[in-house]
């Protein structure tokens, strides 16, 4: 899902990085009111999780590759998408000019699907499924399966704008593949959940109240 430099004209490029830059300021504010030194370690952490899952590329089709994104599971861990944001940023930043990783001029496109895209899809999803099904689990599988999905849907019209390759192939290839590695993300995030709220549960809000608060739901 990482886009080289070569697949998108320079100027949409640039699009994208405006768009991009705004929502970056936007989660460098966030970081400025809500980094803690309870957080810190814990965003550190969530980093070097998000690098080490999206180390493993899988051939697509087409010059692409799929690969699990980890936008959700900080979203929902950080309680923020925009928490999304700036992690995938750095995790974007490090990928594409320390690994070549990933284009430069179409990083900002790369921010959007996977942080922006990413991290507000997945955080959203899990507070609406939540709300109904009160089970982190579920809520947190679901959200983070369609995190993965709906920004690799993004990134092939991305990639049919930029007459990269066809619209319907481009869905199908990215889809169909990303699809089948959002459940491995799906289970990755809702293990990573379980873990981190069971060492810290007073680090994650998963909008489940304990089971003694007045008006508890279950989980």
């Amino acid at each position: 899902m990482h886009i080289p430099d070569a697949f998108i004209p320079i100027w949409q490029g640039a699009i994208y990085w405006i768009v991009a830059l705004v929502f970056i300021a936007l989660a460098l504010r966030w970081a400025k009111n809500e980094m803690n030194e309870e957080k810190l370690p814990l965003v550190a952490v969530l980093a070097a999780a998000v690098f080490a899952l999206q180390s493993f590329n899988l051939p697509v089709s087409m010059g692409t590759s799929g690969h699990l994104v980890g936008g959700a599971l900080v979203a929902i861990v950080l309680g923020s998408p925009f928490a999304a944001v700036f992690i995938l940023t750095m995790v974007l930043i490090v990928q594409g000019v320390l690994f070549g990783d990933g284009g430069i001029t179409t990083m900002g496109a790369n921010i959007l699907n996977m942080g922006v895209i990413g991290g507000f899809v997945g955080f959203y999803s899990f507070k609406g499924i939540m709300g109904i099904t009160r089970s982190m689990p579920v809520s947190a599988f679901i959200a983070a399966w369609l995190a993965c999905l709906i920004p690799a849907l993004a990134c092939a019209v991305e990639m049919y704008f930029a007459g990269t390759f066809p619209l319907r192939e481009g869905l199908i290839a990215m889809g169909l593949y990303h699809a089948i590695i959002g459940i491995i993300e799906g289970l990755v995030t809702v293990a990573a959940i379980y873990l981190i709220t069971s060492a810290r549960p007073d680090l994650v809000d998963t909008g489940v109240k304990p089971a003694d608060a007045p008006g508890a739901g279950t989980s």
